[in-house]
């Protein structure tokens, strides 16, 4: 039996992004209506917010002045928007039988209070593996999250593939439309650890996104150590006040090193914002998922798309372009979004037949040469986005 009297006072300010970051992790449909809960446990420490439902959960520590210790659950997602209209005085929770009393200057609220007798025991943070500094760990995870699959019937696809050797990490995904692979480094809490591991990317992306990446201290990443690495089949992060775990995906990852090309025929640099602004205007009159074709010639690329009913439009823009003129067409959400996760101001495309896949890679530091045989090769590059081109009519 929960306390029937627990009571705590926190300041609205301190629990408004706590309650926020659980309550979007909470399923919108739950397989079973007790994971709707946001469990509350107030101690001498102050309260521990958290939510699971058996894929995700969460946890994050907030001081409060503490009256009653003892638990008590609400629906989260409720609760997240009732604090977010809140005024910014102090909020008082009290549970009364089985009635939980929100209260805040002149708003008070009674919420149904959801027996945890059904509730699953949240999971542990595994051992710590690493750490990285977030801003890193978010700007790498959303460059190659946006190209992981979204049909579940194919799971291996719906990931983002971790690949760890010692103070190395790449992040790879793929929808077999197109690929993007970052690699970076890290710090390691064992500088021989190899490690494989599959993670959701919907929650992975979640994750990055909502760490404060002005935080100066690295956040923890948690799989396990020695031989226990991943073992457990939970991926694991750890700020100061937060820890989340999600569970992996339970397949293999594809091959992905025999689809990157080594060399190209052709090589192009492009300012990424001028190209971005241009697809979106040229892709308006494109039918429904069709094409925008893209022509490169010495110093430009024409960028063009018709539809059958809602006309034509063509764009030139400037082009350092080395090589044979080439015709090629992509899915102009699929280009925008590779363009859109790149940090340079110019992009360097690498070709090599219009069938076949193209590169995208921030600009290097020197633009490529052609070897006596007229072929390029692909410069070192922290980020690649393959990109599969589509079938050119006719």
């Amino acid at each position: 039996m929960e306390p029937q009297n627990v009571s705590f006072r926190v300041a609205r300010e301190d629990l408004v992004t706590s309650v926020g970051w659980v309550a979007r992790n909470l399923p919108t449909k739950p397989t079973q209506p007790v994971l709707r809960a946001m469990l509350i446990t107030a101690d001498d420490e102050g309260l521990e917010l958290a939510g699971y439902d058996y894929e995700v959960s969460t946890r994050v520590r907030v001081s409060a002045e503490v009256a009653v210790p003892g638990r008590i659950a609400v629906a989260g997602k409720i609760l997240s928007e009732i604090i977010g209209t809140l005024p910014n005085k102090p909020v008082d929770f009290r549970l009364d039988g089985s009635k939980v009393l929100v209260s805040c200057g002149s708003a008070s609220f009674e919420l149904p209070s959801i027996p945890l007798d059904d509730y699953p025991p949240l999971p542990s943070l595994p051992e710590r593996t690493g750490s990285i500094n977030p801003k890193l760990f978010t700007e790498a995870v959303t460059q190659v999250a946006s190209a992981a699959g979204k049909d579940d019937s194919l799971p291996m696809l719906t990931g983002v593939n971790m690949e760890i050797h010692g103070n190395q990490i790449s992040l790879a995904a793929t929808d077999r439309f197109r690929l993007a692979l970052r690699t970076f480094e890290w710090d390691p809490a064992s500088s021989d650890i190899e490690a494989k591991l599959l993670i959701p990317a919907k929650t992975l992306l979640e994750n990055a996104r909502t760490l404060d990446t002005g935080l100066n201290e690295e956040i923890g990443i948690a799989v396990g150590a020695g031989e226990q690495v991943g073992r457990e089949g939970l991926f694991g992060i750890r700020t100061d006040n937060r820890e989340s775990t999600t569970r992996m995906l339970d397949a293999d990852f594809p091959n992905i090193q025999p689809l990157l090309p080594k060399e190209h025929t052709a090589i192009a640099s492009v300012e990424i914002a001028p190209l971005l602004d241009a697809v979106r205007r040229v892709s308006l009159v494109a039918d429904r998922n069709a094409q925008i074709i893209m022509e490169f010639s010495d110093g430009q690329v024409i960028l063009s798309a018709g539809g059958s009913d809602a006309g034509h439009a063509q764009e030139v823009l400037p082009c350092a372009f080395t090589g044979k003129d080439l015709k090629i067409a992509f899915n102009p959400g699929y280009l925008k979004d590779g363009l859109s996760v790149i940090p340079t101001s110019r992009a360097v495309f690498g070709f090599t037949e219009p069938s076949r896949p193209a590169i995208m890679i921030p600009e290097p530091e020197e633009f490529p040469e052609a070897d006596e045989r007229g072929v390029f090769q692909t410069p070192e590059t922290y980020f690649t986005y393959l990109l599969m081109p589509v079938r050119l009519p006719g």
